[in-house]
């Protein structure tokens, strides 16, 4: 880019009419990000990277802040700040300030934290000794302030797995706010989430999309009980988190390819997969040895995030579209989603990628084991024509179970997330324990993560996020205070996002799990 080219971005970003003074901030921030050079690259891997083949999702040129921070933010209430000059709270309007306070600390890719804690965890021990309907209050008073001081569809808080009357509380003030932010996983556990709280959960569904729902003991066998959920369905340890995402397009891999889907696997999915690590680690090492975010950031100067904690995310996506163009060129009409050879090619491209990425060393990720996370990542607003992460197409989803037969095998890959979205039909709302079961169905076939959308509330789910359908109404009108609900606007016109295929739920009477 050129001074004249860069000057007129700077100007139209100034004069958009359709931003707020924060969102052009933001932007005004990331021109002057690119206006540096690439960190140094191959010339292979700035060419993959030019034609779209990899991506770095727009993270900038000059990374300065991780990607995705997981503070450990039950130290922190223990300790308190120095650097915010904050005592350890004393009770809950003290831990709900401190919470607050903190939270506008926290960087991110988008500028805003992607992860708020487990919030019910944190809040429960300052929650002895007040009335049920003090709790209501403040709580409804917390979450009313996290949608307007945090107004980023990215802002991300965890609860469970285990019962409690914060947790209940919250989810009443879900369903009576009906907010954007900040979005919601549930963490289930088979012996420590009872049924009634599940329940609840997918009542809370029914009124806000949200929660999402992940499988806690997969999640801790593979990241241990110190995990958290952030952004939309990305996880990693608490007090740690990602330096960067950068994703591999298959779609894009495959259409580069000629000859068998042997030589395929062999041959040019490692070649590709090559480069987008390469860039991991220009990136990685940037943001560590150049900017220095771990040596003068108060989060880590304090421990409230660690180095050691964090990793990388080696993201895929396209996985359909790859599978259906290697299948032509084996002279097959097989697709991905009908559980046949497509299928099982599709299990054979992911089993070989988390191969490369478990061998493949990445500096300062020792919070994996000195390797990236492979992750399904779930697409942006600019994705044309290619399917997010290894999730079947939009339109072209099979009925629940066979959907889940379908995708479940590809979940145990992805440590660090993957997302299938079911969308059922309005009527289930009569029969939640049917929600019930299948949830925990799914997660006893190995799915990581479970989330479900219904047509009849005031939510659309995007890739993981939540847009409200009044704000994309008004999104022509003028600034949206949600600065997510830009990106929305463009998933739903490239990516068909209100165009799943909704599915009826056949279970009609409760099927108990045996003890219950």
């Amino acid at each position: 880019m050129n001074e004249e080219e860069f000057v007129e971005q700077v100007r139209s970003v100034i004069t958009d009419e359709g931003l707020t003074f924060h969102q052009r901030k933001h932007y005004l921030a990331a021109l002057a990000e690119n206006a540096l050079p690439y960190p140094p690259v191959s010339d292979a891997c700035a060419e993959a990277l030019n034609k779209g083949i990899i991506s770095d999702l727009f993270e900038g040129h000059a990374p300065y802040r991780p990607r995705y921070l997981l503070p450990d933010y039950a130290r922190a209430l223990e300790q308190g700040s120095d650097h915010l000059e904050l005592d350890p709270p004393r009770d809950l309007d003290e831990a709900l300030t401190f919470l607050l306070i903190l939270y506008t600390q926290v960087p991110s890719i988008t500028g805003f934290p992607v992860y708020l804690g487990d919030i019910d965890s944190l809040l429960l021990p300052y929650a002895e000794g007040v009335s049920d309907a003090d709790l209501a209050s403040k709580l409804r008073l917390f979450w009313i302030a996290l949608d307007r001081i945090l107004p980023d569809g990215f802002v991300h808080a965890n609860l469970g797995p285990a019962d409690n009357r914060v947790l209940r509380t919250i989810l009443d003030v879900e369903r009576e706010l009906k907010q954007t932010v900040p979005n919601l996983s549930l963490k289930v556990d088979p012996d420590l989430t009872p049924d009634d709280l599940l329940r609840d959960a997918v009542t809370t569904v029914f009124a806000t999309a949200k929660p999402h729902f992940v499988n806690h003991e997969m999640m801790v066998g593979d990241l241990g009980t110190d995990y958290g959920v952030a952004s939309c369905y990305n996880s990693m340890k608490q007090g740690g988190g990602s330096h960067t995402l950068v994703r591999l397009n298959l779609k894009e891999v495959a259409l580069a390819h000629s000859g068998t889907t042997d030589a395929f696997l062999a041959e040019t999915l490692p070649h590709y997969a090559d480069l987008n690590a390469e860039l991991m680690k220009a990136r990685i090492r940037f943001l560590v040895e150049e900017a220095k975010f771990f040596d003068h950031d108060f989060l880590a100067v304090e421990g409230i995030v660690d180095l050691d904690r964090f990793s990388a995310m080696f993201g895929v996506y396209g996985l359909a579209e790859a599978v259906n163009i290697l299948m032509e060129h084996e002279g097959s009409d097989a697709r991905y989603g009908d559980q046949g050879d497509a299928d099982a090619l599709s299990y054979l491209i992911v089993e070989t990628l988390r191969a490369f990425v478990d061998d493949y060393e990445m500096p300062y990720c020792n919070g994996a084991g000195g390797r990236a996370f492979l992750h399904s990542q779930s697409g942006i607003d600019s994705d044309l024509e290619v399917t997010a992460g290894t999730r079947i197409p939009i339109g072209g989803e099979p009925e629940t179970f066979d959907h889940i037969a379908t995708v479940a095998p590809h979940h145990r890959h992805f440590d660090s997330g993957v997302s299938d979205i079911f969308k059922i039909e309005d009527s289930v709302q009569s029969n939640p324990d049917a929600m019930v079961d299948i949830i925990r169905g799914a997660f006893a076939t190995g799915m990581r993560d479970f989330t479900f959308n219904i047509d009849d509330n005031e939510f659309v789910r995007i890739t993981g996020y939540l847009v409200r359908k009044s704000d994309l109404d008004r999104f022509s009108e003028g600034p949206e205070r949600h600065g997510s609900t830009v990106f929305a606007a463009g998933s739903v016109a490239n990516s068909h996002v209100t165009q799943r295929r909704p599915k009826r739920v056949l279970i009609h009477e409760r099927n108990p799990r045996p003890g219950q």
